[in-house]
């Protein structure tokens, strides 16, 4: 099965989707530092880019996608604000995507 990656980091969801034989194809990741260490464990193509600039399109065909989503907005650690913190509204636009590709298979880790 096909596996595309949004909020990716550094790739570990990717990663232990590989390791149980799935073919991770795409990834997506805004964060600089994150996105080298990515390129260096993962073959597969990643936009380096934030996920409001990505279209579905952009988006190749898959049976799974699999997302990180930032939890700062939602730590004990930080502020708690939830979705009103601009890092923890970028859920909805990976939920947007996911009804786009029209996908019943998912995986999202917070």
């Amino acid at each position: 099965m096909k596996v595309a990656g949004l909020f990716s980091g550094v790739g570990g969801i990717e990663l232990g989707f590989e390791q149980a034989g799935f073919n991770v194809i795409w990834g997506n990741e805004i964060d600089l530092k994150a996105s080298e260490t990515y390129k260096l464990n993962h073959e597969s193509k990643l936009i380096v880019d934030d996920i409001h600039n990505i279209q579905s399109d952009d988006i190749p065909d898959v049976d799974v996608i699999v997302g990180g989503f930032p939890c700062q907005a939602f730590s004990v650690a930080g502020y708690r604000k939830g979705f009103e913190d601009e890092r923890g509204e970028v859920f909805f636009r990976w939920l947007e995507l996911l009804k786009i590709k029209s996908l019943g298979l998912y995986s999202l880790k917070m």
